[in-house]
C-alpha cells in the first residue's frame, strides 16, 4: 500500500514556505546581473517576471486543487497531459532545482567564508538536510526565522537608501534614468526589449519558490482552500518586497552602478554611506540563501517521492519514515547528489542551467492547466506558457544549450524506459 505523508501546514506555513524559497540569495545577487540586461529598464523586467511567475502559480495552484499531491507539475501533466509530459515536468523539475541547491549552496559559502566556499556549501546542505529529515513541520518552524531575518535586513537596507543623502528619486522618473544614463545609449543605462526580457529571466529565477506550496500538496490541510490562497498571497508579498528592494538600489546606485555591482545590496548601504550595515546584508545573504536551500531540498525530494511511487526512479525512494512522516530516503538522495554538485560546480553556471529547467517545468504546467476548461484558466495558462518560452529562450545561449539538451536526454531515457 502507498504510504501516505501527513497534512500538517495551513496557509501561514504554506506562506511562509513559499517566502523562505523566493526570498533567498535571488534578492541579494540578481538585481546586479538584472540591471546590467536592462539598465533603466529594471523595473519593467521585474514587472514582466512577476507578470509570468503570476501566470505560473495561479495554474499551479488551481491544479494542485484537483491534484493535492506530492509532485506539482509531474502530477499535473502525468494526469493532464500524458505520463510522457508528466515525466519530462518531473525531470525537469528535479534537474533544475538541483542546480538551484548548488547555487544556493555556494551563495552561502560566498558570503560566509569566500575562500572556503565549496566547503561551507557542503556543510550547509548536510545540515539542512538533516533538518528536513525530522519533519516538514521542523522545516516550517525554521523557514519562519530566516524569513523574518531577511525581511528585517531588506527592511533596513530600503531604509537607510531612501533616506540617505545619496538617494535621487528624480534618476527614477518613469524608469527612464538620468540623462547622463539616456545620453549614454548603451550598457546598463540603455533599455531595450531583448534586455527587459533577458533580466525578466533572470529575475524569474529568484520568483519560482512559490512551486513549494503546491509540491508540498500532499503535507497541507484543505489544500482546496489552503493552496489558491496561499500561492498568491506569498508571490504577491515578494513583488512588493522586491519592487522596494530595486527602487531603493537604483535611487542609491543608478542602472549603471546596479549593473556593475557583483554584490548589489552590500554596494548599495555602502554608497548610502551605512557601512555598518554591510556585515548585516552579507549575514541576511547567507541566512537567505539558507532558506532558499531548505525549501529547495524539501521540494525536489517530494518530486522525486512521487516520480519513485510510479517506477520512473528507484521505487525504495518512495518510503516514508515511521516516525517523522517524510520521504526519508528520497531526501538523504537529494542531499548527496547536491553535496556532489555544490563541491564541483561553478554558481554562475547552474543559476543558468537551473533557470531554463524552471521555465520549462512551469510551460508544462501551464499546458496542464489548458486543458481544465474554465475561460479566465486558459487565458491565464496560455499567457504564462507564452511567458516561459519567450523568457527561457531570452536566457544566455550556454544555457539554453545545456538546458535543451538535458531535456532531450531526459525524453530519450523515457522512450528507452518505455521499449
Amino acid at each position: 500500500m502507498t504510504q501516505q505523508l501527513r497534512r500538517t501546514l495551513g496557509v501561514f506555513d504554506a506562506v511562509v514556505v513559499g517566502l523562505g524559497a523566493m526570498l533567498g540569495a535571488g534578492v541579494f545577487v540578481a538585481l546586479g546581473p538584472a540591471a546590467g540586461a536592462a539598465g533603466t529598464g529594471l523595473l519593467w523586467g521585474l514587472a514582466v517576471a512577476a507578470l509570468v511567475a503570476y501566470c505560473n502559480a495561479m495554474s499551479s495552484a488551481r491544479l494542485a486543487v484537483d491534484y493535492p499531491a506530492s509532485g506539482g507539475t509531474y502530477v499535473y501533466g502525468r494526469e493532464r497531459l500524458g505520463a510522457f509530459w508528466g515525466w519530462l515536468a518531473g525531470w525537469a523539475f528535479v534537474v533544475g532545482k538541483t542546480a538551484s541547491c548548488a547555487a544556493m549552496a555556494l551563495t552561502v559559502g560566498a558570503y560566509v567564508w569566500p575562500g572556503q566556499a565549496h566547503a561551507v556549501a557542503v556543510a550547509a546542505v548536510v545540515v539542512l538536510t538533516a533538518v528536513n529529515y525530522g519533519g516538514v513541520r521542523k522545516s516550517a518552524t525554521l523557514t519562519r526565522v530566516i524569513v523574518a531575518v531577511v525581511l528585517a535586513v531588506l527592511a533596513a537596507v530600503v531604509v537607510v537608501s531612501l533616506g540617505s543623502d545619496a538617494a535621487d528619486a528624480g534618476r527614477l522618473g518613469l524608469g527612464l534614468g538620468t540623462e547622463a544614463d539616456t545620453e549614454a545609449g548603451s550598457g546598463a543605462g540603455s533599455v531595450s526589449a531583448h534586455g527587459v526580457l533577458g533580466a525578466a529571466g533572470l529575475l524569474f529565477f529568484a520568483f519560482a519558490g512559490y512551486a513549494r506550496i503546491t509540491t508540498l500538496g500532499e503535507e497541507v490541510r484543505d489544500p482546496a482552500r489552503t493552496i489558491p490562497r496561499a500561492v498568491p498571497l506569498a508571490l504577491g508579498l515578494v513583488l512588493a518586497v522586491y519592487a522596494c528592494v530595486a527602487v531603493a538600489a537604483l535611487s542609491v546606485l543608478g542602472a549603471d552602478g546596479l549593473g556593475r555591482s557583483a554584490a548589489p545590496l552590500a554596494d548599495t548601504v555602502r554608497a548610502a554611506g551605512a557601512s555598518w550595515l554591510v556585515p548585516v546584508v552579507r549575514v541576511g545573504a547567507a541566512v537567505g540563501a539558507l532558506g532558499a536551500l531548505l525549501a529547495l531540498i524539501l521540494g525536489i525530494s517530494r518530486t522525486t517521492l512521487a516520480m519513485a511511487r510510479d517506477g520512473h526512479l528507484p521505487r525504495a525512494l518512495a518510503a516514508v519514515h515511521p516516525r517523522f512522516q517524510v520521504p526519508h530516503r528520497a531526501e538523504l538522495a537529494v542531499g548527496g547528489v547536491v553535496a556532489v554538485l555544490a563541491a564541483t560546480v561553478d554558481v554562475r553556471g547552474a543559476i543558468g542551467f537551473s533557470s531554463f529547467g524552471v521555465l520549462a517545468y512551469y510551460a508544462i504546467a501551464n499546458a496542464s492547466a489548458w486543458t481544465l476548461g474554465s475561460r479566465l484558466v486558459r487565458i491565464r495558462a496560455a499567457v504564462g506558457l507564452m511567458g516561459c518560452v519567450v523568457l527561457a529562450f531570452a536566457l544566455p545561449g550556454p544555457s539554453v544549450v545545456s538546458g535543451a539538451a538535458v531535456l532531450l536526454l531526459g525524453a530519450a531515457w523515457y522512450g528507452v524506459r518505455r521499449r
